[in-house]
């Protein structure tokens, strides 16, 4: 564990934000594909921009859904973040459907067929992490820049703060003493707002929500409290600026505390691993740390399109753990079947459950009823303590 003082800054962006906004129309269209048919193949893009919204890609599904359909879905998701403005408007923006049948080659080299189970969806590595700094086993910065979004925009959604409106973005710089963070050095904040609101109003309206949103006592000085810092923010959304599926992967994850493949999440059926073995990565590595087996744990799979069995297991609990990282691998891989069908049907991932996963976060989330973030449960703890 690194030793002395230092500090480190993860960023958050809101649902509002353009590129959020493609992530969760990509991810409610594989949401109502995985409805229809829970085996249905989704790999779809979005962009928005002025008034637009463009959706790109490849489905295997129901003939049910078809291009009027994913164009209502796209517009009730713009709806539900809450673009009805004249700008970016949910009933009044322009819908282009660009979506067609998968690939046959793909589909050869995925799908399972006589004795050869379910290949990988592409090639590539996928990273898990986890480590002690928060309840949810989460790097801090990235946590709370969540946190503060998300007060911010319930807030919104439940017409406590009508100045706020959707687009938003956050930043939390902290200071670590030897390896564990003490406070925040600075906090920055932009939202969009309405236009009869100046930058000092915003500012004391955001104020309350960051202090809660932080550990009591964490709260930076006055002058490190930076709000909408070019002075005004009513230009947002898509009219402000273009946004295309899966442009926040590092949002998307640890924050830059932990390494990425390159693979973004949304818009992807669970065959897909970039999606499904990310989140696998995560189960193992929080199970590992939640054991008390490390209090960092990085986790590197690798697999090759058409390949069911994973090309590689890396296990790093960079010098914290108690147990041989080896043997770790090897007994991770008795507890969990690593291939794309294996984790599907360990996690339960071919359910309607990724629409509310793309704000704030994939990780440090709570495992809900219906099997959503299925990824964050703990049930290998015992398992793993027993082990070792």
């Amino acid at each position: 564990m690194r030793k002395g003082q230092y500090f480190f800054t993860s960023e958050s962006v809101s649902e509002g934000h353009p590129d959020k906004v493609c992530d969760r129309v990509s991810d409610s269209i594989v949401d109502v594909f995985l409805k229809a048919d829970a085996h249905a193949r989704v790999a779809v893009e979005t962009m928005v921009t002025t008034n637009r919204i463009i959706l790109a890609g490849e489905v295997r599904g129901p003939d049910t859904l078809t291009h009027a359909v994913l164009e209502d879905v796209a517009r009730q998701t713009v709806r539900a973040i809450g673009y009805d403005h004249e700008s970016f408007h949910w009933k009044e923006a322009e819908v282009a459907v660009y979506i067609h049948g998968q690939s046959a080659d793909i589909a050869a080299g995925v799908d399972a067929k006589g004795n050869r189970d379910e290949g990988a969806g592409d090639q590539g590595i996928m990273f898990g992490y986890a480590c002690r700094e928060t309840d949810v086993l989460m790097p801090a910065p990235i946590y709370y820049a969540h946190r503060i979004l998300r007060t911010l925009a319930e807030a919104r959604h439940a017409g406590t703060e009508p100045g706020l409106r959707p687009d938003s973005k956050s930043q939390v710089t902290l200071e670590y003493q030897d390896g564990r963070p003490v406070r925040a050095t600075s906090v920055v904040v932009s939202t969009q707002h309405a236009p009869d609101l100046t930058q000092e109003e915003i500012r004391e309206v955001v104020r309350p929500y960051v202090e809660r949103a932080l550990p009591e006592g964490w709260m930076c000085e006055d002058a490190e409290f930076y709000v909408n810092p070019t002075g005004i923010f009513v230009i947002g959304g898509p009219h402000g600026d273009a946004g295309v599926t899966g442009r926040k992967i590092i949002v998307d994850t640890y924050g830059g505390a932990a390494p990425h493949g390159g693979g973004a999440f949304s818009g992807k059926d669970p065959t897909k691993v970039d999606r499904s073995a990310a989140y696998a990565a995560r189960y193992l590595a929080k199970n590992v740390v939640a054991a008390g087996l490390a209090d960092r744990c990085t986790i590197q799979l690798a697999y090759a399109i058409g390949v069911a069995k994973p090309l590689a297991v890396y296990i790093d609990t960079h010098g914290t753990g108690i147990a041989d990282e080896e043997t770790l691998a090897k007994v991770l891989q008795g507890l969990v079947d690593l291939s794309p069908r294996g984790i599907r049907e360990h996690l339960g991932l071919n359910r309607p459950i990724y629409e509310r996963t793309a704000a704030y976060g994939h990780f440090g989330r709570e495992p809900e009823a219906d099997g959503g973030f299925s990824w964050e449960r703990l049930d290998l703890v015992d398992e793993l303590r027993a082990a070792f």
